[in-house]
């Protein structure tokens, strides 16, 4: 393929701290002996004093060894193993509640644990447990439980205290919110970047990477589509999703088998069928697509429904490319789409059949 990034556009992405970048190419500073990630936060070295390569062991095999700022080593924003045990023992017990001092009596700053649940799920610590606990509730309550049966339960001590958290959230009282749907959220890293997985009772309905442009219009359109809000919490789907999107990047998975809850107009959906049918190691154009859908003069309007797709990479929009050979219209950066095409087209031996251009 001859759709490689030059020198100059990798060198303006580290400049630039590009997140989209990240997995697509590491940097190698000759002055320094260290290679890092794109968005890697010490001093820009000198364009004559970098050399580029694709992967970690390439650098390795250099003699770079890896920065002990940006951790290239590691995959990006991955969430800490003592997070991952705080968010665990909260989805065992709702009834449990972490204080500062719970914290501190594992050796844990209370502020880290704040300042992390802020930036990367956008809530605080105290918020968190708040959602995981109604979220217990109202599936309690939907399964016939009295609600103070299922306030006490869940480890509020009033029952007008749980009252208000369910109504802010719900935007309805617990007696009224049986027809309300739950959208389960959860975050997970991935050799690309972080992402964000969204389930219902029926299916995976979102998919990105979370600094996918648009993002929180997208989860606002599901709440309205849905009539639901997003909460975190357990669902077999984020677990199952994550299961195959691992073998996907190893190169061990060409088909996924995961259920998918995709609401949107007919013709969207007529859309993301299309999409899904297009093999893997293979790329379809615009008009192709609006052929398929027996419509050859509305390539505009299919562009726009792939542009609606929620669910990344399991609906593989990024299959699609302009008939020029174009790489445009994804959301979640070129450089991740071409990296995508290129991990399909090593796995598959398909060549990719037209010559990709940025």
């Amino acid at each position: 393929m001859n759709s490689a990034l030059s020198f100059e556009d990798k060198y303006q992405a580290i400049v630039r701290k590009d997140p989209e970048y990240e997995g697509i190419f590491i940097t190698a500073v000759k002055t320094t002996g260290i290679f890092c990630r794109p968005v890697c936060t010490a001093r820009k070295p000198r364009p004559e004093n970098v050399e580029f390569y694709d992967s970690t062991e390439e650098a390795i095999l250099h003699g770079y060894r890896p920065c002990k700022v940006c951790k290239p080593l590691e995959q990006e924003h991955e969430t800490p193993a003592y997070i991952q045990e705080i968010i665990q023992e909260l989805n065992d017990d709702p009834f449990l509640k972490f204080k500062d001092y719970d914290l501190l009596q594992r050796g844990l700053e209370p502020s880290h644990i704040r300042r992390w649940f802020k930036i990367h799920h956008g809530i605080t610590f105290h918020a968190y447990q708040r959602m995981l606990r109604i979220n217990t509730a109202f599936h309690k309550i939907s399964e016939g439980e009295k609600i103070t049966d299922s306030a006490f339960d869940t480890g509020y001590a009033s029952l007008s205290g749980f009252n208000d958290g369910f109504q802010s959230l719900f935007g309805k009282s617990p007696s009224n919110s049986k027809d309300k749907t739950i959208i389960n959220i959860t975050r997970f890293t991935s050799p690309l970047g972080p992402m964000f997985a969204c389930a219902t009772k029926l299916g995976i309905c979102l998919l990105e990477f979370t600094n996918r442009k648009m993002l929180e219009t997208e989860f606002k359109d599901l709440t309205k589509r849905l009539d639901a809000v997003i909460l975190p919490g357990e669902n077999p789907y984020l677990t199952q999703v994550q299961s195959e999107l691992k073998e996907y990047f190893d190169g061990k998975r060409t088909h996924f088998t995961i259920p998918l809850h995709t609401p949107g107009t007919d013709f969207q959906n007529g859309v993301w069928e299309i999409l899904k049918g297009i093999p893997y190691g293979e790329t379809r154009s615009y008009k192709q697509q609006a052929i398929k859908l027996n419509n050859p003069k509305g390539v505009r309007a299919v562009a726009s429904a792939n542009g609606m797709n929620r669910v990344a990479i399991v609906i593989p929009c990024h299959r699609v490319i302009g008939e020029n050979g174009d790489l445009t219209g994804y959301a979640g950066g070129l450089a991740r789409k071409k990296w995508l095409l290129d991990h399909e087209a090593k796995y598959s031996g398909k060549p990719i059949q037209q010559e990709l251009k940025f």
